[in-house]
């Protein structure tokens, strides 16, 4: 999981005033709920670590994981799974939360401990009265010297209620959900190679300490003081092709599966959608690996450049300064309709 340390401006923060609720309206209404079947969680997953703070529901539907100053905890799948999507509705910590971290991904390190593979949604604490804060990011094949970090906010507190945040992982694309709203997609290419995931994974969840790093670069830590800290997890919805990493031969197991998860619903981004998620990462994404020029003079090959996105970022691949995101994005645009019209291919990026 990522270390990417660095301190948001002030300036960044997100504003839930009335004026962006035609944004969340388009947002919501632009994807139509996936239709999803709900899984158990004592028939697919297991504690991980920290089972004394795993409290489980009567039912055995919702799952507490907590984080005191012993000790956090986590849960695990009990299959590993070639390609799949991976979804929970999960609701965060509220509060004084810097240095906390709450992450639901996708990993087969305690397999492939050398060039393991992994996708992830890390939340990140803050201090009270500010913003959680989270980042996605994918390994491939041990690549762990190259981060691929996206760093976002909400457009809701998601300490208040339920949200579903999903995982899609297929040969030809990978795709993070928050709710039905697409978020980011990555496909790969040739250049790419190795580094796209591509070996068998378990799903995790972990609520953790992180306090050297997670909240302005370590310098705000966790304050056991409103400890505990608990993340809440339901209605789990688990689809893909369960393997035997070491037995068996993933692709001839799991062909059939694997046409069945490129035929859902979730797997195909329609224009609507499209729309939605460039919405989504133009009011939101507030750090890109793939402008951050600093790390990667030349991009990672699986980056795909947007020019409007591209001016709002620094050298570091962070916004830049000198107003809210939403007053950077106005500004883009009138510096964008002011620049000579020159036709040419990426016009149609």
């Amino acid at each position: 999981m990522g270390r990417l340390s660095f301190s948001p401006s002030k300036t960044l923060r997100p504003s839930f005033s009335l004026c962006f609720f035609n944004i969340i309206f388009f947002l919501f209404s632009s994807a139509v709920a996936f239709n999803l079947s709900t899984v158990s969680f004592d028939e697919n997953y297991s504690p991980l670590f920290g089972e004394r703070n795993l409290i489980q529901s009567p039912d055995g539907l919702n799952i507490r994981l907590l984080l005191n100053a012993y000790t956090g905890s986590g849960f695990i799948s009990s299959s590993m799974y070639q390609y799949g999507f991976f979804s929970a509705k999960i609701k965060l910590p509220s509060d004084h939360t810097a240095g906390v971290v709450v992450a639901f991904y996708t990993s087969n390190g305690a397999v492939f401990e050398k060039n393991h593979d992994e996708l992830d949604f890390e939340f990140l604490g803050n201090v009270e009265g500010q913003p959680w804060r989270f980042q996605t990011n994918l390994y491939g094949n041990g690549s762990t010297n190259t981060g691929r970090e996206e760093r976002y906010f909400l457009w809701f507190d998601p300490s208040k209620e339920f949200h579903r945040y999903s995982i899609l992982w297929t040969a030809k694309n990978i795709i993070f959900y928050v709710d039905d709203v697409p978020i980011r997609e990555v496909v790969p290419s040739e250049e790419m190679g190795g580094d796209f995931p591509s070996k068998p994974m378990s799903l995790y969840a972990t609520i953790w300490d992180a306090s050297n790093w997670a909240t302005n670069g370590g310098k705000n830590g966790v304050n056991y003081k409103y400890a505990p800290f608990t993340s809440e997890f339901k209605d789990f919805a688990l689809e893909g092709c369960s393997v035997e990493p070491i037995k068996e031969s993933p692709d001839a197991v799991c062909f059939e599966k694997a046409g069945f998860l490129e035929s859902r619903d979730y797997a195909v981004i329609t224009p609507k959608r499209r729309t939605a998620m460039r919405k989504f990462r133009r009011q939101y994404m507030f750090y890109s690996y793939c402008y951050d020029k600093l790390r990667y003079p030349v991009p990672p090959p699986e980056c795909v450049l947007v020019p409007m996105e591209q001016e709002r970022f620094q050298e570091t691949g962070m916004l830049k300064f000198g107003g809210s995101t939403r007053k950077q994005i106005r500004n883009s645009r009138i510096r964008h309709r002011k620049r000579p019209r020159v036709s040419t291919g990426s016009d149609q990026a």
